[in-house]
């Protein structure tokens, strides 16, 4: 990065920025700033970042999985091409299949362990909701009418009905 390209302040457009860059003999003249269109524009990543754990089991999936695939095409053309080489390759084939599916598994339960140890955001249903709603006023109202009768005992019965 140039000293001029420092010098734009982080707010400025891409337009300004690749202004600075070329510098003003370079710029679009017949074109005004104002109707520039910047090319690419940053957008917010809709779902946030995998853990670290499982990105390292999901990479280490796709790369068994990937030499499980070549190795099942070099066994299918060496089968085609009689070669010698078709029977060991059909059995390492065979193998890295069970090496692959144990890759995929790994990463569906790193995730599970991640998500059980870190937490994870929930969204509960409106039934849950509700039931939970429900739940707490009949506390809140238990507890009101605790404190009631906690302050009629306090007064020594005065005010009191002589039934309930």
């Amino acid at each position: 990065m140039g000293t001029a390209e420092r010098r734009v302040a982080p707010g400025h457009s891409s337009a300004a920025r690749s202004a600075v860059r070329r510098g003003p003999a370079a710029s679009d003249r017949d074109i005004p700033a104002d109707e520039r269109r910047v090319l690419w524009v940053e957008e917010a990543a809709p779902r946030r970042r995998m853990p670290d754990p499982v990105r390292t089991a999901a990479v280490r999936a796709v790369i068994i999985i990937a030499v499980t695939l070549l190795q099942a095409m070099v066994a299918f053309f060496c089968t085609m091409a009689g070669s010698w080489l078709a029977f060991p390759m059909v059995i390492s084939s065979i193998v890295s299949t069970v090496v692959a599916t144990w890759g995929a598994l790994d990463v569906w339960v790193t995730r599970q362990v991640w998500n059980q140890r870190h937490g994870v955001v929930s969204d509960p249903s409106s039934t849950a909701r509700a039931l939970r709603r429900e739940r707490r006023r009949a506390r809140r109202q238990a507890r009101a009418t605790e404190r009631a009768q906690e302050r009629i005992r306090r007064r020594g019965g005065t005010g009191q009905l002589s039934h309930p």
